[in-house]
């Protein structure tokens, strides 16, 4: 296995095991410059492209996005095909969707993305059909909901708003709500996420857009109120206000059921538990 990855957010030591096993080779470079692309596909017979930049940082840096979000996927399609490379998995977003007519979204209902990032995702989507097209690449495409999990970054508020209040509470500070709390999320765990790249990977259906959620509505005023419970704190929520982008997400996720055999194992209250646990053995190890 190979990962591509410019390291600016990256854990290294999470898969420091693998690379002193051999099972990983890491290669330090950007996907905004083709060589380092070709280097890194070369040989490979699957291909899983996770990178970006983020929502806020695209609001702020469009240019950039551009550079990462669609040039950059295109020189991953590119290369894959120049490679032979047998199928990419694309990591696209339920940005795309933008403010939903209905619930749950499905992968036909209309698009309407709404920020450099979420155009970004979209452009790359039909990039990557155009090289199955042209070249007979397969491709699955995965529209990513509101991923959380252990070991998250915070500097993208509406992809990790869960972690972004739980390092409030672990410094004994409130979780602070943007709106009144209403708008809601469709939270699926990393674990979960993992799983269905590797479906989309390995499945034998190719050629699929598929949603990756779990169907269930959660407010960000909820949220809060789960991660007090779970770290036990006697607290309340506040309020500021603060436009959001889309007020309600829910997936419809029958069609990764049907054609990858991948559903959520999950739930958040589960998952919830789990980054609270993951925390607080973190900041054991670093007093330690």
């Amino acid at each position: 296995m190979r990962i591509l990855d410019n390291l600016r957010r990256a854990n290294v030591p999470a898969i420091q095991p693998l690379l002193d096993g051999g099972r990983v080779e890491l290669v330090d470079g950007d996907i905004r410059y083709p060589r380092v692309v070709d280097d890194a596909v070369h040989g490979v017979e699957l291909v899983a492209h996770l990178a970006a930049t983020s929502i806020n940082r695209s609001r702020a840096a469009p240019a950039e996005s551009v550079d990462v979000d669609i040039r950059g996927s295109e020189h991953v399609f590119a290369a894959a095909a120049a490679a032979g490379v047998r199928r990419v998995v694309f990591a696209s977003s339920a940005s795309v969707y933008g403010e939903p007519d209905s619930l749950p979204m499905r992968e036909d209902d209309p698009l309407r993305p709404q920020t450099p990032y979420c155009l970004g995702k979209l452009a790359a989507e039909h990039l990557l059909q155009f090289y199955g097209r042209a070249h007979g690449l397969e491709w699955n495409i995965l529209r990513f909901f509101n991923v959380y999990g252990p070991g998250q970054h915070t500097d993208a508020y509406y992809t990790a708003v869960a972690s972004i209040f739980l390092g409030r509470l672990l410094r004994g500070e409130p979780p602070i709500v943007d709106g009144s709390g209403d708008q809601t999320m469709d939270l699926v765990f990393v674990a979960d996420v993992a799983h269905a790249l590797v479906r989309a990977l390995e499945a034998d259906s190719s050629d699929n857009i598929c949603n990756v959620g779990t169907g269930v509505e959660t407010s960000v005023a909820e949220l809060a109120r789960l991660l007090i419970a779970a770290v036990g704190t006697e607290t309340d929520p506040e309020f500021r206000p603060r436009p959001v982008i889309v007020t309600r997400r829910a997936a419809d996720v029958s069609r990764a059921a049907e054609r990858l055999d991948w559903r959520p194992t999950v739930g958040v209250k589960e998952g919830i538990e789990e980054i609270v646990r993951d925390a607080r053995r973190e900041g054991r190890r670093e007093t330690t």
